[in-house]
Parts: C-alpha cells; sequence; structure tokens
C-alpha cells in the first residue's frame, strides 16, 4: 500500500495501491504514523506522491460496506473516550507532516477526495497536476473531516472558503486551488514529478 524510498536527504513516501484509487483504511494511517516516526535527523525533504491516476479517493468504500477490518462501525463503535483515543490514533499520520523538521510537499493528480484532501493538507506544500480535483465529501455521508485537515484548509484560503468547501462538499479544480493559494501551482500531468524536482532543488 505504501511504499517508501530515500535518497540522500530526500524521501519519497508513495500511496500505490492504484487499483483501489489508493483508498486509505485504518492500516494505511497506521502505517504513515509509524513513517513519520522513524524519519531522522537526514531528512530534509518529504514528497508524498502517489501511483496511478489518483491521488487518493478518500477512505476505502470497504470500511463502509463492512468489508474492511476494522470497518466504520467498528472503528467507531466505543465509548465516547474510546472513539476519541482512536481518532487521535489517525491524526498522528496527518499531523507528523506539517510537525518534523523536514519540508513537505504534495504532488497530486486526479482526485484527492476527503482523507486523500486532508493528507495532501497536511503537508507544507502542494504541486498539482492540472487534472488535480479536490474535496471534502465527508458532508455527503454524515461524517466530520476530523483528520486535521479542516484548520489547515482555514489557514491557507481563510475562514470563509474554508467553510463553503467542508459544508458543500463541491469540487474544487486545480486551478482555482491555485488561484485560492491552496497550492504553489498546476502543471501538465506529465511535468509534475519534475516540476517537484526542480522546486526541491531551487529552494
Amino acid at each position: 500500500m505504501i511504499t517508501v524510498e530515500r535518497s540522500g536527504a530526500r524521501v519519497d513516501i508513495i500511496l500505490n495501491a492504484p487499483e483501489r484509487l489508493n483508498a486509505q483504511t485504518e492500516e494505511t494511517w497506521i502505517e504513515l504514523a509509524r513513517i513519520g516516526r522513524d524519519l531522522d535527523s537526514r531528512t530534509r525533504v518529504v514528497v508524498l506522491r502517489a501511483e496511478g491516476s489518483s491521488f487518493s479517493a478518500g477512505m476505502d468504500k470497504r470500511v463502509f460496506t463492512g468489508e474492511a477490518n476494522p470497518n466504520l462501525r467498528e472503528m467507531l463503535g466505543g465509548t465516547n473516550e474510546e472513539t476519541q483515543d482512536r481518532i487521535s490514533t489517525f491524526q498522528e499520520a496527518f499531523r507528523w507532516w506539517h510537525e518534523c523538521d523536514a519540508i513537505t510537499i504534495a504532488q497530486v493528480q486526479g482526485h484527492a477526495i476527503g482523507a486523500g484532501f486532508q493528507l495532501a493538507l497536511a503537508c507544507d506544500q502542494r504541486i498539482l497536476a492540472d487534472d488535480a480535483k479536490f474535496a471534502m465529501k465527508e458532508i455527503a455521508l454524515g461524517l466530520v473531516p476530523d483528520l486535521t485537515g479542516t484548520y489547515s484548509l482555514m489557514q491557507l484560503v481563510g475562514y470563509s472558503r474554508a467553510l463553503d468547501i467542508c459544508s458543500t462538499g463541491r469540487t474544487v479544480e486545480a486551478a482555482e486551488a491555485v488561484q485560492m493559494g491552496m497550492a504553489l501551482k498546476a502543471v501538465p500531468g506529465a511535468d509534475l514529478a519534475r516540476t517537484g524536482w526542480l522546486i526541491i532543488r531551487c529552494g
């Protein structure tokens, strides 16, 4: 599901389940949190990217249908205290990207929905393919987007725009994301990796 590659001071973290549009599960978040804890002082840049046509379609639909272990009912079915503890554990997978000493950059193509949107927001910077599309679809499921992304979104685009995006679940395409300050730039998909590398090299 997740591949880690190191080249000198650069670490690439790659969402590697393109057949599932890099959809996320509890296992994904546990693994991301572990990777964050294991980063050492050599790391200066962390690049988050994804294989396939989409960055991440959000939470795996199997979590909702009951096919995943654990499923949504099991994840949120404890006492209030147990549920809060579990959510805090999940949030660790999203917090470390802006708390670590390294610069973190998300390279986003295709869909970044729900948890995928929030994971991209967790990074210090975002570079987009021109087909990138963001949406907080939690509202359509009766859920709160509580994986730290709402705060980051508000810091980037302001309260009013963040409220609009979160309360409507509407799609934000690449050009609008750049215009509102949510991303640095949008480029043709074929140029995404090269652009990310140039930004890293040039600072």
